[in-house]
């Protein structure tokens, strides 16, 4: 039990007292014994920092203040973190279901697939995480010593992780996936001509106009047989 490594779980919120309990009690419930759980709560006022109170003894760290939005709440996270932890980021909502055998660690990355609702995502850590962003945060822990200051950048609003994800993975750093690490997560983001925009950019910026292309035609394909699918699913109604 002394070796295992510290896992830090870090839960970012604003107005989310409708789920946050629950996301909490999970977090607490968790049979690891080496928990630091943070929230950032960026001065919510529909109640959520009541029921964080509540379990205020229970946290290694909270606050409540305005910030620059999601990925600057999660830097603050991460720069809270214990150096030689596990960081990982779940939303309000959101909940491991099963962690990973953390008792001969050794990789830098360690993910997991995620539920959402119904529908299981196959997380991967391979070639297509050069187009998409295959590795979701629900079910990721990256070790902070390879990162020691907060890593997102401001610059995207709708998938900073993604742009992290890719710089993780080019620096050719060690990911493992752990069939028995699931997460539930409550949803995945937004899904705009705003958001495809910058996951094209931050390919490009990572690796090169050719993979932007590829990335592009990788997404209207999946465009393409989402509705396909979603056609033949009508007809049989």
């Amino acid at each position: 039990m002394a070796d295992l490594p510290f896992i830090t779980i870090i839960t970012v919120v604003y107005n989310g007292a409708k789920n946050i309990k629950t996301t909490i009690e999970s977090v607490l419930n968790l049979p690891y014994p080496h928990i630091d759980y943070i929230i950032i709560d960026g001065c919510s006022k529909d109640g959520t920092q009541d029921i964080i109170k509540t379990y205020e003894s229970k946290l290694f760290y909270w606050v409540s203040e305005p910030d620059k939005g999601i990925y600057d709440a999660m830097n603050k996270g991460w720069a809270k973190a214990k150096p030689g932890s596990y960081i990982i980021f779940l939303g309000a909502g959101d909940y491991i279901i099963s962690l990973p055998d953390m008792s001969n660690v050794t990789a830098d990355i360690i993910y997991g697939n995620v539920w959402c609702g119904d529908l299981l995502f196959n997380a991967s850590a391979d070639f297509r995480l050069r187009l998409i962003n295959s590795v979701h945060h629900q079910a990721e822990l990256v070790k902070k010593n390879i990162q020691p200051q907060p890593p997102f950048n401001l610059a995207y609003p709708f998938f900073a992780d993604f742009d992290f994800n890719q710089r993780l993975f080019k620096r050719k750093l060690s990911f493992k996936k752990e069939a028995s690490f699931v997460s539930y997560a409550l949803e995945f983001g937004v899904s705009n001509n705003a958001s495809k925009k910058e996951m094209l950019d931050i390919v490009k910026k990572n690796y090169g106009a050719a993979y932007r292309l590829l990335a592009k035609m990788y997404y209207a394909f999946q465009g393409a047989k989402a509705l396909i699918t979603k056609k033949s699913i009508t007809s049989f109604k």
